[in-house]
C-alpha cells in the first residue's frame, strides 16, 4: 500500500477523491429515494382510485395502477360496489398477464397481513397459532391424547396434531398436541426473533402465514462471510512470495543459516494470525463461538498453503492472479456446496461451514464430526506446505520453468529411495479424500444409479492419477532407472502405500457417511464380510490391495517410456479400477 500510494501524484489523488465522492453521492441519493428495483412498474393494473384494491396495488413495487378503463392492462379490477370490498378480477390472456395476477395476489395478501398486524387485539386478528417440531427421519411419535403411534420415513406424524405441532386459540397447548422437547425427541427449529428474525429465518411459531422453513440459508450466508476476508489475505501473502522470486530478494534468505521450512513459517505466521483475528472478529459479530473459529481456521490454512504453492509455481503476477482466483473458487465451492444439505447430516459434514451453521444455531458438535469436517483440510495444508518448501531453492525460485515442470520438481525432490514413492502416494490421500467428498456432494442430488456410476468414474481417475504422478515424476527427473523391474517395484510400493493410507478413511463410519449408497461406493465396504469368517474377511481386505498394486504397476510401466505412454497406460489402469469397483458395488446390491 505504501508503494502504491507513492506512485500517485496529488492531482490524480484529488481527482480520484472527487470522482469517488460523486459516485457515493449518486448511490446514496438512489438509496434515499427508495433504492433500485429491477421489477418496478412492470405490470399495469387497471383499478379505480376509490377501490380498496388501489392501495395495495400502489404500494407494490412491480405493479403500476392505471385508470379503470385503460387499454392493454395486464390485470383488470372491476369494482361494481366499492363499499362491498369485493371485486371481479380478470387478466390478459398472455404469459405476462398470468405473472401479473400472481404479483397482484401477493400484493393483496401482504396488504391484508399489514392490516391484521395493526389490530390491537392480535389474538382476534390471528385466531390460529402453530408451533412446529421436527423429528428425525424414521422416528416415532406418541400422541398424548389417545396413545396412537404415527411413523413414517418422512418424519410426518398424524392424529389430532400430534407430531406436527400445536393448534389452539393462542398457539400453545391445544388438544392432542405434543411437546417437541419431551415427546419423541423432536428437533427444534431456531427462532431468532426480533431484528434478527428476518435475517436468519426458520421461525417455528406464530400464525400459519408466519411459519418459515427451517433451511438455514441466511446462516449459510453468514458462514460464507467468513471466507471473504481470506481472499484479501492470500492476495497479500501470494504477492510477498512472488516478489522475492521476481526481484531475487529471496536470494539473501537462501544464504542465511535458516532452513526453507523456517523461512516459510516466518513468512506465513503473520498472515495466518491475520486470518485468525479476522475470523474471530466475524464470529463475535454474528454470534458464533469457539466452534465457528475452530471450523474456519483450517480452511484459512488451506487458502494460505494453496497460495504459497501457486506463488512458488507462477512465473508472473498474471499467473499468480489466475492461481489465487482458482484457489478461491475451488475452496469456496468445496466449503459451500455440501453445507447446502444442512439437514442431511453425513453430506453436510463434508464442509466445515456446517459446523459454523450449527454453532450459530446453538447446536452441539461432537469431536468425531469436527475431525471428519476439518481433518482433510489440516492434512491438505500440511502436504501443500511440504510441497512448496521442497521447491524453495534457487534452481526453482529464479528460473522461468513451466508450472507442470515445477510441480514435478516439487514431487521429485522428495524421492531419494524407492520406498519414498509409497510415502508420496500416502500423502496424496488428503487430496483424494477431498476430491471424492466433493464428488459425493455434487452427485448427491442425481438419481442413485447415475450418481454411483459417475462417482466410480471420478474415483478411478483421481486415485490412479494420485498413485501414478509420483512415479512419473521420479522417472522424468531421472531419479530411478527406466526398466521394467524398477517400474514393477515402484508400482507395488505406490499401490501398497496408497492402500495403507486409504484405510484411514474409515473415519467416515463415525459420522455415518458409509450408510449412504454414495458413501459406500466412494469409501469402500468397511464391515462387509465380517459375518463370513476371518479367512473371507482377510480375502476381501486383500482384494483392494491387489487392485491398487496392479493398476499402479500398469501405469508405472508406461511412465518409463515418457508422457504419452504413461497417459495411455494410465487410461488402462483407470478402466481396470472402474471395472473392479463397478463389480463390487453391483455384487453388494
Amino acid at each position: 500500500m505504501s508503494r502504491t500510494t507513492g506512485t500517485v501524484d496529488r492531482k490524480t489523488a484529488v481527482l480520484g477523491g472527487v470522482a469517488l465522492l460523486l459516485t457515493l453521492g449518486v448511490v446514496a441519493g438512489g438509496l434515499l429515494a427508495g433504492g433500485v428495483a429491477l421489477d418496478e412498474d412492470i405490470y399495469a393494473v387497471a383499478v379505480s382510485p376509490d377501490s380498496p384494491y388501489h392501495e395495495p396495488v400502489a404500494d407494490a413495487t412491480p405493479l403500476e395502477p392505471v385508470p379503470a378503463g385503460a387499454p392493454n392492462a395486464d390485470v383488470y379490477v372491476d369494482d361494481r360496489d366499492p363499499g362491498d370490498r369485493s371485486a371481479t378480477v380478470s387478466v390478459a390472456d398472455t404469459p405476462k398477464g398470468q405473472a401479473a395476477l400472481g404479483a397482484f395476489r401477493s400484493a393483496v395478501e401482504r396488504h391484508n397481513n399489514g392490516l391484521l398486524l395493526a389490530e390491537a387485539n392480535q389474538s382476534a386478528a390471528f385466531p390460529v397459532g402453530v408451533t412446529l417440531s421436527y423429528v428425525e427421519r424414521g422416528s416415532q411419535r406418541i400422541g398424548t391424547n389417545d396413545g396412537g403411534v404415527a411413523t413414517g420415513d418422512d418424519g410426518v406424524t398424524d392424529g389430532d396434531g400430534a407430531g406436527g405441532g400445536n393448534a389452539g386459540g393462542d398457539g400453545a397447548g391445544g388438544p392432542g398436541s405434543t411437546d417437541g422437547d419431551t415427546a419423541g425427541g423432536g428437533l427444534g427449529v431456531p427462532d431468532f426473533g426480533g431484528v434478527a428474525g428476518p435475517l436468519f429465518g426458520g421461525q417455528p411459531t406464530g400464525s400459519p402465514a408466519e411459519i418459515s422453513p427451517p433451511f438455514p440459508f441466511s446462516s449459510l450466508v453468514l458462514a460464507f462471510a467468513f471466507l471473504v476476508p481470506m481472499n484479501f489475505v492470500i492476495q497479500a501473502y501470494g504477492s510477498t512470495i512472488l516478489n522475492e522470486r521476481v526481484n531475487r530478494r529471496g536470494e539473501l534468505l537462501l544464504v542465511a543459516p535458516l532452513s526453507g521450512s523456517d523461512i516459510v513459517a516466518g513468512k506465513t505466521l503473520p498472515y495466518a494470525a491475520a486470518a485468525l483475528i479476522a475470523t474471530t472478529l466475524i464470529a463475535a459479530g454474528v454470534g458464533g463461538g469457539v466452534i465457528a473459529v475452530a471450523a474456519v481456521f483450517p480452511i484459512a490454512l488451506v487458502f494460505l498453503a494453496s497460495t504459497f504453492v501457486g506463488a512458488m509455481f507462477a512465473r508472473s503476477f498474471k499467473e499468480l492472479t489466475f492461481v489465487t482466483v482458482t484457489v478461491s473458487v475451488t475452496l469456496t465451492t468445496y466449503a459451500f456446496v455440501p453445507a447446502i444439505f444442512a439437514t442431511v447430516t453425513p453430506i453436510a459434514l463434508i464442509s466445515p461451514l456446517t459446523l459454523v451453521v450449527r454453532d450459530l444455531q446453538g447446536e452441539a458438535v461432537a469431536i468425531g464430526e469436527y475431525l471428519f469436517s476439518t481433518g482433510p483440510f489440516y492434512l491438505t495444508a500440511a502436504t501443500l506446505f511440504a510441497m512448496g518448501v521442497g521447491v524453495y531453492r534457487e534452481e526453482d525460485m529464479f528460473t522461468q520453468r513451466a508450472v507442470p515442470l515445477k510441480f514435478l520438481d516439487a514431487l521429485a525432490v522428495r524421492l531419494h529411495r524407492p520406498r519414498d514413492v509409497a510415502l508420496l502416494s500416502a500423502l496424496s490421500i488428503p487430496f483424494v479424500f477431498v476430491a471424492e467428498l466433493l464428488a459425493v456432494a455434487l452427485l448427491f442430488a442425481l438419481p442413485q444409479g447415475a450418481a454411483i456410476v459417475g462417482l466410480l468414474v471420478v474415483v478411478a481417475v483421481v486415485e490412479e492419477v494420485a498413485k501414478g504422478v509420483g512415479i512419473y515424476a521420479g522417472f522424468s527427473q531421472s531419479r530411478f532407472e527406466r526398466d521394467l523391474p524398477t517400474a514393477l517395484k515402484l508400482g507395488a510400493l505406490s499401490g501398497a502405500g496408497f492402500f495403507v493410507a486409504e484405510k484411514a478413511t474409515a473415519v467416515v463410519q463415525i459420522v455415518g457417511l458409509g450408510s449412504l449408497p454414495l458413501g459406500e461406493a466412494a469409501f469402500g465396504t468397511a464391515g462387509v464380510g465380517a459375518d463370513l469368517g476371518p479367512v473371507a474377511g482377510l480375502g476381501l481386505l486383500a482384494l483392494p490391495l491387489v487392485l491398487h498394486v496392479v493398476t499402479a504397476a500398469v501405469g508405472a510401466v508406461g511412465a518409463t517410456r515418457g508422457r504419452r505412454s504413461w497417459a495411455a497406460t494410465l487410461l488402462v489402469a483407470m478402466a481396470i479400477h472402474f471395472a473392479y469397483d463397478l463389480t463390487v458395488v453391483s455384487a453388494l446390491g
